[in-house]
């Protein structure tokens, strides 16, 4: 197994989805923790033991109670959490569900469904940027 490369934050409502997820960024050497809403991940983000942040959230957009747009809304606001890198994924494919997911803060909008070696490469791609980033 490789290296840990970075911690992820998934939040899907889907069990399926989540177990997918969880086994395929974890083989490839992720820290993945998973969370089935919103409302859920924010609570254990905002824990005040918490002791480290992901580095990026895998964020599905229909979740229960908030919404995907909610939930990267509060985080994109939240100085503590404004810095990790959102990566949108649902089964809405529109222009329009796209530029409202970016609108809201997202750094990536994907589309279910998805390869899980689609998912590793963005992933992959987005910490390489917030890394080169804080570098400079």
């Amino acid at each position: 197994m490789s290296e840990v490369s970075g911690r992820i934050m998934v939040i899907d409502d889907s069990s399926t989805v989540r177990a997918i997820l969880r086994v395929g960024l974890h083989r490839a050497g992720f820290e993945v923790e998973c969370h089935e809403n919103g409302g859920e991940a924010l609570r254990s983000l905002e824990d005040a033991e918490r002791q480290v942040l992901p580095d990026l959230i895998i964020l599905d957009v229909m979740l229960p109670r908030y919404d995907g747009y909610e939930v990267v809304d509060h985080l994109k606001r939240h100085p503590a959490l404004s810095g990790i890198v959102v990566v949108m994924l649902s089964g809405r494919r529109g222009v329009l569900d796209l530029l409202k997911g970016r609108l809201a803060g997202a750094n990536v909008y994907l589309t279910k469904p998805f390869r899980i070696d689609d998912i590793v490469r963005v992933v992959r791609e987005q910490l390489e940027r917030a890394r080169a980033g804080s570098r400079d």
